[in-house]
């Protein structure tokens, strides 16, 4: 059924529309339709405007006051028309597009990022600060949003984050003004807080065309800013769709007590991104330098032992759904190794467990990737336009599968199906070892040699054998599917009072040429620090040949391994990629009889039985 937005067809949703003389939005089968009145670009009204917070996080003794950019069809302004908006809000708006590239590749990574050579636990040498210019222009991404959601009946917003761009303030990463600054623009395009015209002045600005229900979208620190909002349990914030957020800033520059860098930015840390997004007024930059990157974030990150503290607690959004009342249906790549799919699997289940509406859209891809268009469409229809389209009876979880364009709808994530099936190690005086089934007999310990120098992915070669240990399954004769988290606990002692510990999981052999995917190679990956084996909030130096049992997650992955391939465990100390990089040599001894790991198998133990039913390994083995 097709629907005319005028006042006389959805009143119900819509009192304020003119049917006489204003367009209003078009509604066909559950989503909002280009409407052609609002699809000339070149007629929509473009203004910039401040909106005052209630903080001052750059004590300057005025209240802080976000930039906000708006675009809107011009029949808004006759003020006969009120439509939803979809707000984004950044701290990269004030980046000037050259700045933010380079800060992407850092050049000279000894410049800005930390230096990643030395010993664990040891006190690096501190990097230089840039000093970036600020963008003043409308965010240069707008134009696709714009485009998309505009002449579908809604009225964009974007602001940039305290201390960003034209925004008064500093920036926390993280902190609480960071939550507070798009709660204010909410508050403002519902009647409740001031805009202005200017940064300084008096000349108020009111969002006479907003109808008071407001949606946010936006990818990785964006995403974030989307979650971070919905915490404040701010009225009028009717739907998120964040695509790759951080919740929790620990997880994305720590891993189970391990100084570890988000993938692609070795080196990089909190202060780093403060550096990175510090766009504001340079002339009050000084005060966010000294007391929040050089005294307080500095004096909290912890570089040197990795553990969780109070600090990181505050900057982890799993800890503050409680005023949380958004539906929100998030967004995630399997194989996005810079903001890990972890972060949204543990986001999703805090709000799950709170009753509030969620969808889950993944995909087998790297950073990003919002979900299709129809289905944003069909979430903000019905949340902010109010038309009863039955999104929340949607399935709840679409997955993409491996080289397929469309999603699979399945019932939940991780699949019901999926059973956890224990592997066992089993050494054979070779160099690559068994997964087997059955508990081993008793078999010798075995030794990796750390070199942070080779890559992961030549750890596989016979040659590097000495410095990793891998462990194999027998061939899959079927496809196998997993879903959900994968376990290890590992059972190992270090002739040093520190040591690297990464694990991948692998398909094998490994695919090259050009049509390899991103997925084709790496199942799921994870790193952990031993000296926290106990405790994430105190870890404690190893005593040299002393065994510990260290047990983890991997990442969250729902991948089908296909048949013809081995799913390989690979163990081994420093990542090349992700973890500090101390002096080559450090020896880890494994205790493969107290070594397992655990892996979520749709189907359970008869799955992997019936994938490898015509191998056997033979006594010890399957």
């Amino acid at each position: 059924m097709l629907f005319i937005g005028s006042a006389f067809e959805i009143s119900a949703q819509q009192d304020d529309y003119n049917s006489n003389s204003v367009p209003g939005p078009i509604f066909n089968e559950g989503e909002a339709q280009v409407v052609p009145e609002f699809s000339y670009s070149t007629e929509w009204l473009k203004e910039e405007l401040w909106v005052e917070t209630t903080f001052d996080s750059d004590n300057d003794g005025k209240l802080d006051r976000m930039h906000v950019f708006v675009t809107r069809p011009y029949q808004t302004d006759s003020q006969e028309l009120k439509l939803p908006v979809i707000y984004e809000s950044s701290p990269y708006y004030g980046m000037k597009i050259w700045s933010m590239i380079s800060s992407m590749i850092w050049g000279d990574p000894k410049k800005h990022l930390w230096n990643v050579k030395h010993e664990l636990g040891e006190t690096p040498k501190p990097h230089k600060h840039p000093n970036h210019k600020t963008r003043a222009k409308r965010p240069v991404l707008s134009m696709f949003s714009d485009i998309n959601w505009v002449p579908r009946g809604y009225i964009m917003v974007y602001s940039s984050s305290p201390g960003t761009g034209l925004s008064d303030g500093a920036p926390t990463v993280g902190g609480d003004n960071e939550a507070m600054a798009p709660k204010a623009v909410i508050d403002w395009l519902c009647g409740r807080a001031k805009g202005y015209r200017t940064r300084t002045g008096n000349e108020e600005v009111e969002a006479f065309w907003s109808n008071g229900k407001v949606g946010m979208t936006g990818t990785s620190y964006d995403g974030t800013l989307c979650i971070a909002a919905a915490t404040t349990g701010v009225e009028g914030l009717e739907a998120i769709i964040p695509v790759a957020p951080v919740s929790s800033f620990y997880d994305y520059y720590r891993s189970n007590g391990l100084v570890r860098s988000p993938g692609g930015f070795l080196g990089e840390d909190m202060d780093v991104l403060y550096d990175i997004i510090n766009t504001g007024d340079k002339s009050k930059r000084d005060y966010g330098n000294s007391v929040i990157r050089d005294s307080f974030l500095a004096n909290n990150i912890d570089r040197e032992t990795g553990d969780y503290n109070e600090f990181w607690a505050t900057r982890d959004y799993t800890k503050k759904v409680d005023l949380m009342k958004a539906p929100m249906l998030m967004s995630h790549g399997f194989n996005d190794w810079n903001v890990m799919p972890s972060q949204s699997y543990k986001f999703y289940q805090a709000v799950k467990e709170k009753g509030i509406p969620v969808q889950l859209y993944y995909h087998q891809d790297g950073h990003g990737g919002p979900p299709p268009l129809s289905m944003m469409n069909r979430w903000f229809t019905k949340y902010l336009h109010g038309i009863e389209n039955g999104v929340e009876n949607d399935s709840p979880v679409q997955i993409v599968r491996e080289r397929e364009q469309m999603p699979t709808s399945y019932d939940s994530y991780p699949d019901e199906n999926a059973q956890e099936v224990t592997l066992y190690l089993t050494a054979n005086n070779s160099s690559t070892g068994r997964l087997s089934m059955k508990m081993p007999k008793e078999q010798d310990k075995e030794v990796i040699i750390d070199d942070y120098s080779i890559a992961a992915k030549k750890l596989i070669e016979e040659k590097h054998e000495e410095h990793r240990l891998l462990y194999l399954t027998p061939l899959l004769e079927k496809d196998l599917r997993l879903s959900g988290i994968t376990n290890i606990t590992i059972n190992l002692a270090c002739d040093k009072p520190a040591a690297n510990l990464s694990v991948w999981l692998v398909s094998l052999p490994w695919q090259k040429g050009k049509k390899v995917e991103i997925y084709d190679n790496i199942i799921t990956r994870g790193w952990a620090d031993p000296q926290n084996h106990s405790s994430l909030t105190n870890g404690e130096p190893l005593v040299p040949g002393e065994f510990y049992q260290v047990s983890f997650d991997l990442m969250p992955d729902d991948q089908v391994i296909p048949a013809g391939q081995q799913i390989g465990l690979l163990i081994f100390s420093s990542d090349k990629e992700f973890t500090i990089h101390p002096d080559k040599g450090t020896k880890l001894t494994i205790d493969p009889n107290l070594t397992r790991i655990t892996l979520p198998i749709v189907g359970g133990l008869p799955a992997y039985e019936n994938a490898i039913k015509s191998k056997s390994y033979g006594d010890g083995g399957d």
